[in-house]
């Protein structure tokens, strides 16, 4: 009994490391993997350095985006951070007066 109340504290600090970094890495891990997987041509994406650009094609490791009009660069697919909501048409400026 006295050897099971011994271990008892090292079985706690191992169910804390789970909960604490194990879970939390696993589910970052799926979502990257859910948002690789739903990238598509003529999305607008934000890559891991801060650049915004829209999907022209896709590769299993690389994807060609348009930064400008006229200007593409191809990346590694895995650069994608984020998927951006998709610019509207400018209207014009906006005058409150």
């Amino acid at each position: 009994m006295n050897d099971l109340a011994a271990l008892l504290p090292l079985v706690a600090i191992l169910a804390l490391f789970w909960f604490m970094v194990v879970r939390p890495q696993q589910r970052r891990q799926k979502a990257v993997v859910a948002l690789q997987e739903s990238i598509e041509v003529g999305q607008r994406v934000m890559m891991t350095s801060g650049v915004y650009g829209t999907v022209r094609s896709l590769d299993d490791e690389r994807a060609r985006l348009e930064i400008a009009p006229g200007t593409e660069i191809e990346i590694a697919r895995a650069a994608i951070a984020k998927l951006d909501a998709p610019v509207g048409p400018v209207d014009g400026p906006v005058d409150d007066a």
